[in-house]
């Protein structure tokens, strides 16, 4: 029998005053990586995110289970001399600090990256706001949509003539997440060169505009202006939604070679023969007139039987599957990626990435408020 290989972050100790979101799910990603992750609450009711929703086990949210399995749970009341003492004997001990709290928040409290760093000066420090840490906005609190709204992140989204639209995942908070984690094992690294910790500093601003920076950059490099593809691509075509007779499915003819295969499934093999059509420039001119004869073809037979003769002549395309029919696929299966919750008799979904073939596994559920404060607060 084989021993299991040691998770990645196995002996490192993270410390997080995370609520509901960005500042959570990098604990999370810390906790499934096998860091030990403590995770500071506010007595009584802790992290909002346990109410955020109906009850799903004992109490608190699916939410919250999500975003926090495999943590540990302390109560420590930061209002108080003796709570700021206690969380900073934890510190001590960190080897990172994760936080999301409010504008403002960190230094009235004397747990700014500067004060905490000079303290203790191996501590990787992790700060995220929804702004930013400088400019006019730092002071700003921030959610989600309000972010993606004002980045331009929705203004990309939706269809042509419709209104601008947010996007259904989280993005802008768990990217932000993701960045943090980034950013501390970059600082981890450098920490084993130097001895030092450092200061790393991100927002969901930052996130937002990173993630358009293909649609900002060409208007600020070229003056364009991005326009809304609804499934579409503004730069190859056809790549984007069609309707089968019986449902929807994307395709994604993304060269000219690849446009020959696709015209030939279709039974239009005088498409590339066409100076309107024959080149992906040339079918970007005409659009609309290419699309409009795409659609009637593909409307005459089921979605299945497009799917099978495009996928047999190596053309790229998917259904356009609803949650449940996705998580159904033998491939979702095959990854292991949503996985049982140990203790539990739930799932959840894994990290999206494996060690040498084998992807952590969850480690626990997300704890019970204050389940874990007298093993790093004495009575």
């Amino acid at each position: 029998m084989t021993t299991p290989m040691p998770l990645p972050l196995a002996g490192l100790t993270v410390v997080e005053l995370g609520q509901v979101l960005a500042g959570p799910f990098a604990g999370a990603i810390f906790a499934d990586l096998g860091a030990e992750v403590i995770k500071i609450e506010r007595p009584e009711v802790g992290d909002d995110a346990r109410q955020m929703g109906p009850p799903f086990r004992d109490g608190d949210s699916l939410a919250f289970q999500v975003f926090n399995r495999g943590k540990q749970s302390v109560i420590v009341d930061l209002k108080t001399p003796q709570g700021l003492a206690a969380l900073d004997t934890i510190v001590a001990g960190a080897d990172i600090l994760v936080h999301n709290l409010r504008p403002g928040v960190p230094e009235s409290l004397g747990l700014d990256g500067a004060t905490l760093c000079a303290r203790h000066p191996r501590l990787i420090y992790c700060g995220m706001s929804a702004f930013g840490h400088t400019g006019p906005l730092a002071q700003r609190p921030g959610y989600e949509p309000l972010l993606q709204a004002w980045s331009g992140l929705s203004s990309i989204n939706g269809e042509p003539d419709g209104p601008p639209i947010r996007s259904g995942a989280s993005i802008c908070d768990q990217g932000t997440g993701m960045w943090i984690v980034i950013g501390a094992l970059s600082l981890l690294h450098r920490r084993t060169l130097t001895g030092r910790g450092g200061v790393v500093q991100g927002s969901l601003a930052e996130t937002a505009l990173a993630w358009i920076a293909q649609k900002s950059d060409a208007f600020a490099n070229e003056g364009k202006l991005p326009e809304r593809h609804a499934s579409g691509h503004p730069s190859f075509v056809p790549y984007e939604a069609f309707d089968g007779s019986d449902g929807p499915f994307l395709l994604c003819v993304g060269n000219d070679r690849l446009f020959v295969k696709f015209a030939q499934v279709l039974g239009r093999p005088d498409w590339p023969a066409d100076a309107r059509f024959r080149s992906n420039r040339d079918r970007l001119v005409n659009t609309a007139e290419l699309l409009g004869q795409i659609r009637a073809v593909l409307r005459t037979r089921p979605r299945a039987d497009w799917m099978a003769a495009l996928e047999a002549a190596g053309v790229p395309c998917a259904p356009i599957h609803s949650v449940p029919e996705a998580l159904a696929q033998p491939q979702v299966a095959a990854l292991g990626i949503v996985q049982a919750v140990p203790g539990t008799d739930f799932a959840l979904t894994g990290l999206p990435l494996s060690f040498d073939g084998e992807r952590p596994a969850i480690r626990g559920p997300a704890p019970a408020l204050g389940a874990d404060t007298s093993r790093h607060i004495p009575d």
